[in-house]
């Protein structure tokens, strides 16, 4: 199911963060983490708070950090010493030669570097907390989004329901006129070949043993009460709510099965054409259930 939520905000030392998290439809839960260099220990906690509160889905989630201090920035007496005993003894040695300025010799490499403070464990620890239920803020903003839109969905699973129901109740009142229909081929069937009054020749008892043996290698009742059935659970796990989606997916491949049996077995023309439809608006359901969590 898809979704996007977005958390910001700013931790004790000012540092400024953002959370984004985005979700596509995916068969299992499946989080991929971008974090700053220094925090690859969150991940063990936002992974099990991201399946604490998701069931589906894949998973995008980018954590950015900006500080707007600029660091502190110390000179290294001992190799400023160096450097500058080397530029006063090259300014000796050439005659007329400019003594060496300050600004030269602080920007020449090494001269300056960025004060790195001793990290204070409990402060950071306290960082990654603040981090970590800010990201739960926003895998909770990305719930309420997939929430919505699975409203939406919900309405337009209903629909394919209520299609499948209606054309599933065409297909029992078009097989039940099956038998009758294969009465009649068979007549047709043995007038062409024997003729009028070769038909007439044919025993009723032979003639309807050979009609009972077609009707049971055509009877699709079973595969109409089990598809009813499916139709059924199907509404059920709908309004049983989240974490049906896996479900939902294993009974589609049940529709598709009970609908294949039906066209395969059908002896009339509408029959099939009902099948062709059922099985054209089971693909369209199973294709929604995969956005369902």
């Amino acid at each position: 199911m898809t979704g996007f939520a977005r958390e910001s905000g700013a931790l004790a030392d000012g540092t400024a963060y953002a959370w984004e998290i985005r979700s596509v439809n995916g068969r299992g839960l499946d989080l991929r983490l971008r974090l700053p260099n220094g925090l690859d220990a969150l991940e063990p906690a936002l992974r099990e708070a991201a399946a604490r509160r998701l069931k589906r889905g894949n998973l995008s989630a980018t954590l950015t950090l900006k500080r707007e201090e600029r660091p502190r920035q110390v000179v290294d007496a001992a190799a400023l010493d160096q450097v500058l005993r080397l530029a006063q003894d090259l300014a000796a040695r050439i005659e007329g030669a400019a003594p060496p300025r300050a600004e030269t010799l602080l920007a020449l490499p090494g001269i300056l570097r960025t004060e790195q403070p001793e990290p204070d464990e409990a402060q950071e620890e306290a960082r990654r907390a603040a981090l970590a239920e800010a990201f739960g803020r926003a895998l909770d903003g990305l719930a309420d989004s997939r929430r919505a839109e699975g409203g939406k969905l919900g309405e337009i699973l209903t629909g394919l329901l209520d299609e499948i129901a209606a054309l599933h109740a065409t297909a029992t009142a078009e097989a039940a006129d099956q038998p009758e229909a294969q009465r009649r081929r068979m007549l047709e069937q043995l007038a062409a070949l024997l003729g009028e009054a070769g038909t007439a020749r044919v025993p009723e008892e032979r003639l309807a043993q050979e009609v009972a043996l077609l009707a049971q290698k055509s009877d699709v009742r079973e595969e109409l009460d089990r598809l009813s059935a499916h139709i059924g659970a199907a509404r059920a796990l709908l309004r049983t709510g989240d974490g049906v989606g896996r479900k939902l997916d294993f009974l589609t491949q049940e529709f598709v099965r009970e609908a294949n049996t039906l066209c395969s077995k059908s002896a009339s023309v509408a029959l099939t054409r009902t099948g062709l439809d059922l099985k054209a608006a089971i693909e369209r359901l199973k294709e929604q259930a995969a956005n369902v969590e």
